[in-house]
C-alpha cells in the first residue's frame, strides 16, 4: 500500500467528544467498532445526498417494541421510501391494540422453563412472551376485518397493508394505544412489501376464510394477493428512485437477511435484465446488519460486493459507499437512529440560526438531512408511477418478445 493512501488512525476520548455522532466517528478506531464507524458514517452520507432510502428489515421486530423505540421515529424523519418485511411483523403489530389487551408482551428468560411456559398458555419469542389467547384474539380480529367489503377483490401486498394500516390506526385510536408500524406507513404513506406473504398468520387467516368457503362454510369470500403485482409494483417505486426522485437514486439500508432482503434487492434484476430497460443502475448505497456468517453461503450473509455481480449495486460506488457487518440490529440501531436524529436537530437549530440556504453552504449534506418530514408518499403516487412503468415496457416492446421463445 502506498504511503499517501493510508488513513491515519486518529481517535479521541470518550469524554472530549459532544455527541453520538462524535462517538461513532472517533471512538471507534478498529475491529468491529471500524464496521460500526464504517455503517454510521456511511448511512449519515447517504441520507446528507439526499438519496430516499428502501429498508428491509426481518425478525420480530414489531413483537419486540423496536418499531416504537427507533424504526417509526426513523420512518417519521422523512428519509424511507418503502419498506420491506415479514408477514408476521404486520402480524404482531396488532396485539397491543386488542382490545382489552393493553400491552400484552412480557419478557421472559431466554434460558427458562418453556415446558412450564406451555402449560401456562404463554408464547415465546427470544426474550419476549405473551398469552396464547392474544394470538387466538388477533386471529378473531383479522377474521373479521379480512371479511369487510374493502377486502374483497384482488390486490397488492402494498394495497392491502394500506388498508390494514388504516383499520389498525382505528384500532389504536379505539384502545388508546400509540401507533404502530402499519398504521405509521398508513400514515406516512409508506409502501410495505411481504416477499413471503404466506408464511405468516395474517395469510393464514385469509386461508382459513377461503378454506370455510371452500367447504360451504362461508357463502363468498374474494380477498386475493397479486403477486405479480406486488412485484411489479415494487419496480415501479424502484424505477421512480432512478429516474424521478431527486437524487436520481436509492440508498438501501438492510437489518437482518432472509426474503425481505431478496426481495428489497430484486427490482434492479427486474428491471434490467428481465424487463430489459435500459440504463437501470444498483444501489448507490448499501449499508446492511445481518447476523449471518459470510461463509455460510446464503444471501441473508452476502456482502454487497457479491451484490454488484449481480447488478444490484452500483459497481462505481460500492467500494466507498457500502458495507455490511455481522451482528443483532437490535443492539445498534437505537444507537444509530439517535445519532442521526440528534444531527438533524442540529442542523436545524443551525438553519434557524443563519437560515437554511447558507447552512446548505457551510454545511452541503445538511439539505439532505432536511429533506421535508412528510416523506416521500409513494404510495399515493401509486398509479401514476404504475402506469410510468408500463409505458416504459411498450417502448421496449421489441426487445421483450425477443424473450419469448427458446429451442424447447
Amino acid at each position: 500500500m502506498h504511503t499517501a493512501s493510508r488513513r491515519t488512525v486518529l481517535t479521541r476520548r470518550v469524554d472530549q467528544v459532544a455527541s453520538l455522532d462524535e462517538l461513532f466517528r472517533h471512538c471507534l478506531p478498529a475491529f468491529g467498532g471500524a464496521f460500526l464507524r464504517r455503517i454510521y458514517t456511511i448511512l449519515d452520507a447517504a441520507i446528507g445526498h439526499g438519496c430516499p432510502l428502501t429498508l428491509a428489515i426481518a425478525g420480530p421486530v414489531t413483537v419486540s417494541g423496536q418499531h416504537q423505540t427507533w424504526l417509526i421515529p426513523l420512518l417519521e424523519a422523512g428519509y424511507v421510501a418503502y419498506l420491506s418485511t415479514t408477514d408476521a411483523v404486520c402480524y404482531h403489530d396488532g396485539h397491543r391494540s386488542l382490545t382489552g389487551r393493553r400491552n400484552p408482551v412480557h419478557e421472559v428468560p431466554i434460558f427458562g422453563d418453556d415446558a412450564a411456559l406451555r402449560d401456562e398458555h404463554t408464547i415465546r419469542v427470544t426474550d419476549m412472551a405473551f398469552d396464547e389467547d392474544v394470538l387466538l384474539d388477533q386471529d378473531r380480529f383479522l377474521s373479521a376485518l379480512l371479511q369487510l367489503p374493502e377486502f374483497q377483490r384482488k390486490m397488492s401486498g402494498p394495497e392491502f397493508r394500506h388498508l390494514l394500516g388504516a383499520r389498525y390506526a382505528a384500532q389504536e385510536a379505539r384502545t388508546g394505544v400509540e401507533p404502530g408500524l402499519l398504521s405509521t406507513c398508513h400514515r406516512l404513506a409508506i409502501p410495505v412489501f411481504v416477499g413471503a406473504p404466506g408464511d405468516g398468520s395474517v395469510f393464514l387467516n385469509s386461508m382459513k376464510l377461503w378454506a370455510m368457503r371452500e367447504a360451504g362454510l362461508l357463502p363468498s369470500y374474494n380477498f386475493d394477493l397479486d403477486l405479480h403485482l406486488e412485484v411489479f409494483e415494487s419496480c415501479a417505486y424502484h424505477h421512480w428512485g432512478l429516474f424521478e426522485s431527486p437524487a436520481r437514486a436509492l440508498a438501501t439500508l438492510i437489518l437482518g437477511g432472509g426474503v425481505p432482503k431478496n426481495f428489497n434487492l430484486q427490482p434492479e434484476p427486474a428491471l434490467g435484465q428481465i424487463l430489459g430497460l435500459p440504463n437501470v443502475r444498483g444501489y448507490n448505497f448499501d449499508i446492511q446488519i445481518v447476523s449471518s456468517p459470510v461463509t455460510d453461503g446464503s444471501l441473508s450473509s452476502c456482502f454487497p460486493a457479491e451484490a454488484v455481480t449481480w447488478g444490484k449495486v452500483d459497481k462505481d460506488t460500492y467500494l466507498e459507499a457500502t458495507e455490511s457487518m455481522q451482528a443483532d440490529y437490535s443492539t445498534l440501531m437505537p444507537f444509530i437512529v439517535k445519532a442521526l436524529l440528534d444531527n438533524r436537530a442540529r442542523y436545524e437549530a443551525r438553519a434557524a440560526e443563519i437560515g437554511e440556504e447558507a447552512l446548505f453552504a457551510e454545511e452541503p449534506k445538511a439539505r439532505g438531512y432536511l429533506r421535508p418530514r412528510a416523506g416521500y408518499r409513494l404510495y399515493d403516487e401509486r398509479d401514476r408511477l404504475l402506469a410510468t412503468l408500463k409505458e416504459s415496457l411498450r417502448a421496449n416492446g421489441d426487445w421483450l418478445r425477443e424473450t419469448l421463445s427458446y429451442p424447447l
